[in-house]
């Protein structure tokens, strides 16, 4: 039986240009680092959560199909980010937006054209 969701592994052909955009574009902290894998984890609770990037020697180029898979992060201030990652010329394909759960939902891509989205939920969504 599955008990909850303990990381995802993005693997790329270009770890250092990977690294670069969590790091420098997400502000990203390395919990551990090896010469072709970097794990990142937030603590929630009792469970603990990674996310990874690392060297594959199968995987070349960008995500051929970048809509199979989507990661989604939740963050505190959507704008903020978003104006960040624009600073790094992060593309976008959808910018923040309410949706019908009181959220700000933002969809954008990585280096290798993996699909990212941000989520504000509600309880951080300031009103005006």
């Amino acid at each position: 039986m599955i008990e909850n969701l303990s990381g995802i592994i993005v693997w790329t052909d270009n770890l250092k240009r990977l690294r670069q955009f969590y790091e420098q574009a997400l502000g990203l902290t390395p919990h551990s680092m090896r010469e072709d894998f970097i794990a990142y984890k937030w603590n929630s609770g009792k469970e603990e959560i990674r996310f990874s990037i690392g060297l594959h020697s199968r995987v070349t180029e960008r995500s051929k199909d970048q809509f199979r898979t989507m990661i989604n992060f939740n963050v505190t201030d959507i704008n903020e980010l978003r104006s960040r990652l624009k600073a790094h010329g992060t593309k976008f394909i959808r910018e923040p937006e309410l949706e019908h759960w009181g959220g700000l939902v933002a969809t954008f891509e990585d280096p290798d054209g993996n699909i990212i989205q941000m989520l504000q939920q509600p309880k951080n969504r300031q009103t005006s």
